[in-house]
């Protein structure tokens, strides 16, 4: 495609020409991204590199039929070719009696302005000296001896997305990201951490140096970590991972495991599943968030909403086709790329702050566990049983009293989210998001 064709006129032609060939229904989708990124280690340039991507997908639905196409060649023409394809898979395959695409009237009628584009296209010189200031700083802090390397990036993506029931609408996003990664100690008793930070505008970001001072410093806390035997106790869960929890939950409502009876939560709808005084929500039209759209994948039009209310569970994340399934209507909450349908994800999903500061939560636990660091992936989705390999700082008499490593913690998501209470500190980083969390009567395995 000529780079200065407009991708809704390319997309509509697509979709006109499906139509014209005997689509029943027809949509299209591109993702124009431009991606920057510096890395350095001990103050050593180890990678600057610059990628453009263009990605192009045509459904079609034949009857009850449909059928996607792809294409990444920028400068071709490939409507033709593409709509034959398309249609041709289309005919071929068996029916699936949920696709379809959006009734005009669900569209989104109006685009908001969500401010998720920065004018400024950062230099390689701007991301090597944010990379090199965040590194300098992590290590200058007394105790660390090595360095992982520092990362600077930027990214931009333009999205559209043109359907046959009369949808056309596209966005730009960008975002800015730093990362240090360093080392503590010697030998066998080295410890590594991180920091790290991300923005819709570069303007947003924290301070480079303040992001290695944090890097440095955690890291070396690590330092003389021990194993605990195994107790059952309070497990207080750092920003960095408790965000996890929520992906955790965001995977057990989505439609399709809803649909398919795969989800610990298949029957929860309407019931309490945490304390009544929690409340999760989902902006997808939070300015500058990390994960703001201002319409889905499938043109619906989308708003903030609370998934879980008093403690009450309100809704599942619904796109049209698990929502069919259902018998319900879908929540605005498609994602999709180029190459395959439309499947259901949250947008800007947080859970909200609680009254205690993060201290006055720690305070309260006579022996616990402070996590800051989970690994693994031991969670199942249908049972909600639930064990991750952790490091952290065992808590004594309401302080932090050493650090951890070499532990599991364990228990099931129906008993961790009944018993959660959240802190004040609730920061906005990555587009899932939640304070500090303590989760009473976890086990905590160790040697």
């Amino acid at each position: 495609m000529p780079k200065s064709l407009d991708p809704l006129a390319l997309l509509g032609d697509l979709v006109r020409r499906a139509r014209k060939d005997g689509a029943d229904q027809a949509d299209a989708v591109l993702i124009d991204s431009i991606a920057l990124s510096h890395s350095q280690r001990l103050g050593h340039l180890e990678k600057l590199e610059r990628q453009e991507s263009f990605d192009l997908g045509l459904r079609v639905i034949v009857g009850k039929r449909q059928a996607i196409v792809s294409a990444n060649d920028r400068d071709a023409d490939h409507g033709e070719e593409l709509v034959g394809r398309a249609l041709a898979m289309a005919r071929s395959v068996p029916e699936d009696p949920y696709c379809g695409i959006a009734d005009a009237a669900a569209l989104a009628k109006q685009i908001p302005d969500l401010d998720l584009a920065d004018p400024d296209e950062p230099s390689p010189a701007v991301l090597a000296a944010r990379a090199g200031a965040a590194e300098d700083a992590a290590r200058a802090i007394k105790g660390v001896t090595n360095s992982e390397g520092a990362q600077a990036s930027w990214s931009r993506h333009r999205v559209a997305l043109v359907a046959s029931n009369g949808f056309a609408g596209s966005y730009a996003t960008t975002g800015h990201a730093i990362a240090v990664s360093v080392l503590a100690g010697n030998g066998a008793a080295m410890e590594r951490d991180d920091d790290w930070d991300s923005a819709v505008f570069g303007g947003d970001l924290k301070e480079p140096a303040a992001i290695g001072r944090k890097a440095g410093e955690r890291a070396v806390k690590r330092l003389g970590a021990r194993k605990m035997p195994t107790a059952k106790v309070p497990v207080v869960f750092d920003p960095r991972v408790s965000s996890s929890l929520l992906g955790h939950l965001s995977g057990a409502i989505s439609g399709p495991s809803i649909a398919r009876g795969t989800s610990f939560l298949k029957d929860r709808m309407g019931q309490p599943i945490f304390p009544r005084d929690i409340t999760i929500v989902d902006d997808p039209h939070m300015k500058r968030g990390r994960r703001s759209a201002p319409f889905d994948g499938e043109g619906i039009g989308t708003r903030k909403r609370d998934i879980v209310a008093d403690g009450v569970l309100q809704t599942w994340l619904l796109d049209l086709a698990s929502a069919r399934q259902l018998k319900l209507e879908t929540t605005g909450h498609a994602r999709r790329g180029t190459s395959g349908p439309p499947g259901p994800g949250p947008a800007n999903l947080y859970l909200a702050p609680g009254v205690l500061t993060a201290q006055e939560l720690i305070g309260a636990v006579t022996n616990g566990f402070y996590v800051t660091e989970l690994m693994g992936m031991g969670v199942n989705g249908v049972t909600g049983d639930y064990s991750r390999g952790t490091a952290g700082f065992w808590i004594e008499n309401g302080a932090l009293a050493f650090p951890v490593s070499e532990v599991t913690i364990a228990g099931n998501l129906k008993d961790m989210f009944r018993n959660l209470t959240p802190a004040s500190d609730l920061e906005f980083r990555t587009g899932i998001d939640a304070p500090t969390v303590r989760i009473d009567g976890m086990t905590v395995a160790g040697a």
